[in-house]
């Protein structure tokens, strides 16, 4: 996989592609995850002598229409606090064959969101053809691992125009999830949480042979997910309220789900294992999520959004929770660790 450390980029115009679909609430980000997470291809960019870098992202899904929910005016304010050195500006998408008329000292220039066009989804060459011309692009940086599993427009069409590398994001993302999948070190402990089995199924029967131990807890849990398989351990107790939900698992099973956690090499942890959005019945997930965190030799890997969130919270008032990878990617985890083909990982290696 070619990377930006394969390319010379001074004196380059870079249009990078990240992930800045992050909550947005009454015009402020919630939660800078991602936005933070593409740091380091930035910082990495403007140390190596990059012209200019323009970054483009899609937020929500505004089906081709722009509104206050949809704008990425927002990240723009998060950006500047970021990297407050830096001169940042915000632009619209450019109309068809005109150019963005961005000022020489404005270094970084956010672009508004791309699934406002209909292009982006529709995998259109000419939409992306249209940005970099816009911007006179030199070349092509993929860090939006949460859309590599997408075939649209900046993904996998616009492979025909420009070289494409990897930013340091997405690199990281993939060396993570793939020593998970080809070389861990055992004992290997899938954990799995959430409520919809469907998602989870394909993802326990891949490790239901590379891993050492599955636990499944959450509300598929709770519902009476049954194995015959030897390794998979169902949560069996559950802390319930009044009316008898079962809403969080119970003491037994959290105790034998630390016992996993403390003899585990390789760590992957999908799903919340209760309703942790009430802290009432978030035990479960905080004791795992503190056992996995001050593991400091495991390869330890936190995916799915809801997972990822709570984990992040914790680490805001837990500054010894540290993690191999929390991943910026739901689905296209997921995918990559079912190695499933990913068109715009296909397209960087293209």
């Amino acid at each position: 996989m070619k990377t930006i450390q394969d390319v010379d980029v001074k004196n380059k115009t870079v249009l990078v592609r990240t992930d800045y679909n992050v909550p947005v609430k009454n015009g402020k980000v919630e939660s800078d995850l991602r936005i933070r997470a593409s740091l380091p291809t930035i910082n990495y960019l403007l140390e190596h002598g990059a012209k200019r870098i323009i970054l483009i992202s899609h937020l929500g899904r505004p089906e081709g229409k722009l509104t206050p929910e949809t704008t990425l005016s927002p990240v723009t304010k998060t950006l500047k606090k970021l990297l407050p050195d830096q001169t940042i500006g915000f632009y619209p998408l450019p109309e068809k064959n005109t150019k963005i008329p961005i000022p020489k000292e404005v270094k970084i220039a956010l672009l508004e969101n791309l699934r406002t066009d209909p292009g982006e989804e529709a995998n259109s060459k000419e939409f992306i053809q249209n940005i970099i011309n816009a911007v006179d692009a030199d070349l092509y940086v993929q860090d939006g691992f949460a859309v590599i599993h997408r075939a649209h427009a900046s993904t996998d069409a616009v492979k025909s125009i420009l070289p494409i590398y990897a930013g340091l994001l997405l690199e990281k993302e993939i060396k993570n999830l793939e020593s998970a999948i080809k070389n861990p070190k055992k004992p290997v402990l899938l954990i799995i949480g959430g409520a919809k089995v469907e998602d989870k199924q394909p993802l326990i029967d891949k490790f239901a042979s590379q891993a050492d131990y599955i636990f499944v807890g959450g509300k598929i849990a709770a519902d009476g997910y049954k194995s015959t398989n030897e390794k998979i351990i169902v949560a069996s107790d559950f802390d319930e309220n009044s009316a008898g939900d079962k809403l969080d698992v119970g003491p037994v099973s959290t105790t034998k789900l630390a016992e996993l956690i403390k003899d585990a090499n390789t760590i992957i942890w999908n799903g919340l294992l209760g309703l942790a959005e009430d802290p009432a019945y978030a035990t479960s997930s905080t004791i795992a999520a503190k056992l996995i965190g001050e593991k400091e030799d495991a390869t330890t890997i936190i995916c799915g959004g809801d997972t990822t969130g709570f984990v992040e919270h914790l680490q805001k008032t837990d500054k010894n929770l540290h993690y191999s990878l929390v991943s910026t990617g739901g689905g296209a985890s997921l995918e990559f660790l079912l190695e499933k083909e990913l068109p715009g990982l296909k397209a960087i290696s293209s």
